[in-house]
């Protein structure tokens, strides 16, 4: 019985991990809220198009989002194009990566960082 039921978790695990995404979701400010609701682990990247350091992370986003399929989903906010959700939570400096847990904001990051960086942030607030 322990076994069967061992199995069925796992199973459940993997179905669930399909439905997260390869890749950053573009996200805007009528999506948002549910964006993040709907996941346990979130991080967005606040972004814009213009922005060289956002551009040089952009690539990290990417790799992250594949190595953390199943556990953190990635999403990007262009701030240009979406500024109620910027200054909701007040981007004031781009890149800002906004790290939420089970729908709430726990932390954000400002600046480019490099990947290693970003990973030792999300295992310290028990993301990974």
């Amino acid at each position: 019985m322990l076994r069967r039921k061992k199995l069925e978790e796992l199973k459940r695990r993997l179905l669930h991990k399909e439905q997260f995404p390869e890749k950053p979701v573009e996200i805007n400010d009528g999506n948002f809220d549910a964006f993040v609701s709907k996941y346990r682990n979130v991080v967005i990247d606040c972004w814009a198009p213009w922005c060289g350091p956002c551009l040089m992370i952009a690539p990290v986003i990417e790799e992250l989002a594949r190595e953390l399929k199943g556990k953190v989903i990635f999403g990007k906010l262009n701030v240009d194009e979406n500024q109620r959700t910027a200054l909701k939570y007040r981007i004031m400096s781009i890149p800002t990566l906004l790290i939420f847990k089970e729908g709430k904001l726990i932390d954000r990051l400002v600046g480019a960082m490099p990947k290693e960086g970003i990973l030792q942030n999300l295992k310290n607030l028990g993301m990974i």
